[in-house]
């Protein structure tokens, strides 16, 4: 599974055409795309029309959709947090350790436009796609 980070989302929806929002046109129907409830929420957060806002809903609850909270990846999160900042790396979102950690336990790759998500690959052992 791939998972579509907000940062790609948000790109797509404001029709902005870079090697990403390409990727993510292209893998429609083609490769398994999924996203995760707080993803959901910060693209639907990020929709500023209602016939968008509708859209996008739509578009992107068809879609897998991976309830991402739990003890379990909370602790995973925290405890990737800790072995980061211990190299010197701050991580500047809860989220994006969360969704970083989720597709580390889950072996999912990541498909995102954000450098908080560097350290966890390089560090960590996150897939991205690479595009």
């Amino acid at each position: 599974m791939i998972v579509v980070d907000s940062s790609v989302w948000i790109d797509y929806f404001h029709n902005e055409v870079n090697v990403r929002t390409a990727w993510l046109e292209a893998a429609f129907g083609v490769q398994p795309i999924g996203l995760t409830n707080l993803i959901l929420c910060e693209v639907l957060q990020g929709v500023r029309h209602r016939r968008r806002l509708r859209t996008a809903t739509n578009l992107l609850t068809a879609l897998p959709v991976f309830d991402l909270l739990g003890v379990g990846i909370a602790i995973a999160s925290a405890q990737n947090y800790h072995s980061l900042r211990s190299r010197g790396i701050t991580v500047r979102t809860t989220i994006d350790c969360l969704i970083a950690t989720f597709c580390i336990l889950e072996g999912h790759h990541l498909l995102h436009h954000d450098r908080d998500f560097d350290s966890f690959e390089v560090h960590l052992g996150l897939k991205v796609v690479k595009v």
